[in-house]
């Protein structure tokens, strides 16, 4: 099942709406990647609220696309990690420690809107 993308203004909006097969994830990561370059956005918020599990490879996925995006200059935000779900990663030593989480989508937008207006001539943010 793809998992539908949309433009909000500069950002792009990726809301997962059931689980994932290993294929649905790499076609995510390519659509992000591609429509990254195509709307020429500024940040990516990626929504697991409909996720009950996160798997590893779902998991290493996630972090390659916030990679991903950084490197063609836009930030990108999960917003959603069920309690439950946060519990697992944590017990399985997943982690997101490199890449921005929120509670939910309208954080996400307002973290990504913070980080564009207080982005310097790097590019960077002076938080994170």
């Amino acid at each position: 099942m793809a998992v539908p993308i949309l433009k909000q203004g500069p950002f792009l909006i990726a809301s997962i709406q059931a689980a994932l097969t290993d294929t649905d994830v790499i076609r995510l990561q390519d659509d992000v990647i591609e429509q990254v370059g195509r709307f020429r956005s500024r940040g990516i918020v990626v929504d697991v609220t409909a996720l009950d599990v996160m798997d590893s490879f779902v998991s290493r996925s996630l972090r390659g696309i916030a990679h991903m995006t950084r490197l063609r200059g836009a930030l990108t935000v999960i917003v959603g990690i069920q309690p439950e779900v946060a519990f697992a990663m944590v017990q399985l030593g997943l982690n997101f420690e490199d890449v921005h989480t929120a509670l939910d989508l309208e954080e996400g937008l307002a973290f990504l809107q913070g980080f564009g207006a207080g982005m310097g001539a790097e590019g960077e943010s002076g938080g994170g």
